[in-house]
């Protein structure tokens, strides 16, 4: 008896993880660029409670009893599909048509990656325009540079191609390219990708490294968008239902554990 109160304890934290994710979901249905995410499941350990070969007569049995002792979060898996596209008042927003992501330098130093294309100019310690995301963080160029604007050039009149070309617009409406592309990046995995807080994603073994979409013929080359923003891939219909199922499941694992109070409750006043 005890065991059921162990396995109704372990389907209760499971589907609280399961309700946390949801509500995750649902809490950045507005983020640009996030991406849902799903909670898996898997079985506990099984105890053996009859072997094949136990019967009266001693011939053997097709199948024997096993008790399961509950369930746990096997994963939380992250939907890589495309979100909407989404005008934007910002001239250098910058939506992502394809699997890749955008490169963006941390406060660390280290590379992260995002599809978050909200994009701002920003100015260096110099003096100069650096391209930055909305948090300030700088958005990196193919060869993992910083994208910067020539003196004296004015961020109104840059334009970003489908390729992620930067190029402004000198005052006789000329326009000249900067030479420096946006990084577009794509993973073998990027299910493996770990989940950083601003929206960045970081590389891990499980995702692979990032693979430049430029040099490398057997991708898949995505296309750039200037002018919109790519929304979230949450349904909110979905995630109701979702957690309509995780609360309902959650419900039944806490009736196990009362049930299972009452029959200990019941036994123990046997005696008297």
């Amino acid at each position: 008896m005890m065991r059921s109160l162990w396995t109704g304890a372990s389907g209760m934290k499971a589907q609280q993880t399961s309700v946390d994710t949801i509500a995750n979901n649902l809490a950045n249905v507005n983020t640009t660029g996030f991406k849902s995410q799903s909670t898996q499941f898997k079985s506990l350990l099984y105890q053996t409670m009859q072997e094949p070969t136990t019967t009266a007569n001693g011939a053997n049995k097709p199948t024997n009893a096993q008790v399961g002792l509950g369930a746990r979060v096997a994963s939380i898996n992250t939907s890589f599909t495309q979100g909407a596209q989404l005008a934007s008042d910002n001239n250098m927003a910058c939506c992502i048509n394809g699997n890749g992501f955008f490169a963006v330098s941390g406060e660390n130093g280290e590379t992260y990656y995002t599809r978050n294309g909200d994009f701002l100019w920003a100015l260096d310690q110099g003096g100069g325009l650096v391209l930055t995301n909305n948090v300030g963080n700088p958005v990196l160029d193919r060869n993992g540079q910083r994208i910067n604007l020539p003196a004296g050039a004015g961020a109104a009149g840059v334009s970003v191609g489908t390729t992620g070309e930067v190029a402004y617009r000198l005052p006789d409406g000329t326009t000249v390219s900067t030479g420096q592309f946006i990084g577009l990046f794509q993973f073998r995995n990027p299910v493996g990708l770990e989940k950083q807080p601003n929206n960045l994603l970081a590389v891990t073994a499980a995702s692979g490294p990032a693979m430049r979409e430029d040099i490398n013929p057997g991708l898949i080359p995505s296309s750039i968008a200037q002018g919109y923003l790519e929304g979230s891939n949450v349904n909110v219909a979905d995630e109701m239902v979702n957690l309509i199922v995780a609360q309902r499941a959650y419900e039944m694992n806490s009736k196990v554990i009362t049930t299972t109070d009452s029959m200990m409750d019941t036994a123990n006043n046997l005696k008297r």
